[in-house]
């Protein structure tokens, strides 16, 4: 009774494997189905992604989005390089990722299970990742190893430098003790000096983009700059030929300043009396103030003054008189005229003379004058009295 139902509960299961061997052959454990793994759905989608190393990751491991199950790991092979690996996983059809999605080898715990987690990058682009997608290795990555880190704490302690903590704690003891105070004159220059740039934060930033746009103005003159390399070499040359002349241009020029100073030191003394000498004919030009240049606007005019311009209006001149009389004088010289007066000369009479030409201003023959302003009189005795007219 119990051999029949050992042989019943083995029938299924060689049926099973019978089964798969007929349909392409049995691949081992891995493709028998895990109790308690993710929802793939009806219709999980393929996703490949290629490590630089995948460590003891194992088919039917997990794979995650936000620490949550959502696909498996169905093979790891290699890469088609031969030098990655290439991770197929399956995911849940409702499990949305951007196409440029990134891949992550994590381990679930200090000694738990390798798993991958896929995430969504920073900048997601547009769209989401299909099946068959590929996660190239610039999007791929793993965590360290427990075994690394402690192989790396191992070597940091055994022969990375931990021995010498002591010595080095005692040296800067030694090199701090006593110092005290320009160590704190240190602290105060440094923070003196850091408020400083940050004061002239403007002023460096605005620096960097000057050198940023001379850097781009540069990099547009490219093809100038080495134009202006490759010709340098044959004025270089013509430099190396003339390299003679220019030696003893120089040598002739340090003559001429031995010779110059010499002649300004032997010439010192005579300068320095004529200026000695100038200094009296400056001061009295200083003197001089605002009749220097009088004089000389007078100068430039001689023999005509300043006055002359008023005679001269057009193409006529004025007559300007200024007169002086004495009317007790003009009296008796017209008394005295009048009694002694000249005798008539004999003979017929001498013929009329020419009536004289008018003066420039006076009313022409046959026209009455003009009347005599108010206050001025018309008459001779008007004219003596008036004064200048």
């Amino acid at each position: 009774m119990g051999r029949g139902r050992t042989l019943a509960t083995l029938l299924p299961v060689l049926v099973l494997a019978l089964t798969a061997c007929g349909q392409g052959g049995f691949a081992g454990i891995y493709d028998m189905p895990l109790p308690g793994g993710a929802d793939l759905g009806p219709h999980p989608y393929r996703v490949t992604a290629e490590f630089h190393d995948v460590l003891d990751l194992v088919p039917q491991a997990s794979v995650r989005v936000n620490d949550v199950a959502v696909g498996k790991v169905a093979t790891v092979r290699t890469g088609p390089d031969g030098w990655t690996a290439d991770v197929v996983m399956e995911v849940n059809e409702g499990v949305a990722l951007a196409p440029n999605a990134t891949a992550e080898l994590r381990q679930s715990s200090l000694l738990g299970e390798k798993y991958v987690e896929l995430a969504n990058p920073a900048k997601p682009a547009p769209g989401r990742l299909s099946d068959g997608a590929r996660i190239p290795l610039d999007r791929t990555n793993r965590n360290p190893e427990v075994e690394e880190v402690l192989g790396a704490l191992s070597m940091l302690i055994n022969g990375g430098g931990i021995g010498q903590i002591q010595n080095i704690v005692q040296e800067l003891n030694r090199a701090l003790g006593g110092n005290e105070a320009d160590l704190r004159e240190l602290n105060t220059n440094l923070d003196r000096f850091t408020g400083e740039l940050d004061r002239q934060k403007g002023e460096i930033v605005r620096a960097i983009d000057g050198l940023n746009r001379l850097s781009a103005s540069l990099s547009g003159q490219n093809r100038n700059i080495a134009t202006a390399l490759d010709n340098l070499g044959p004025g270089l040359k013509v430099l190396n030929e003339q390299r003679g002349e220019f030696v003893t241009m120089l040598q002739s020029m340090d003559r001429l300043s031995q010779v110059a100073v010499d002649t300004v030191n032997r010439s010192r003394d005579d300068t320095v009396a004529n200026l000695k000498a100038l200094s009296p004919i400056l001061g009295k030009l200083a003197e001089a103030g605002d009749n220097l240049p009088k004089s000389l606007q007078m100068l430039v005019t001689y023999p005509f003054t300043d006055y002359s311009v008023n005679i001269i209006k057009g193409d006529y001149a004025n007559l300007a008189v200024k007169l002086d009389a004495d009317f007790d004088s003009i009296v008796d010289f017209l008394l005295a005229s009048g009694s002694q007066g000249p005798a008539a000369p004999k003979g017929p009479p001498p013929a009329a003379a020419p009536p004289p030409l008018p003066l420039p201003g006076s009313p022409a023959p046959g026209v009455p004058p003009l009347p005599a302003p108010p206050g001025q009189p018309g008459d001779l005795l008007g004219n003596l009295l008036g004064g200048t007219r």
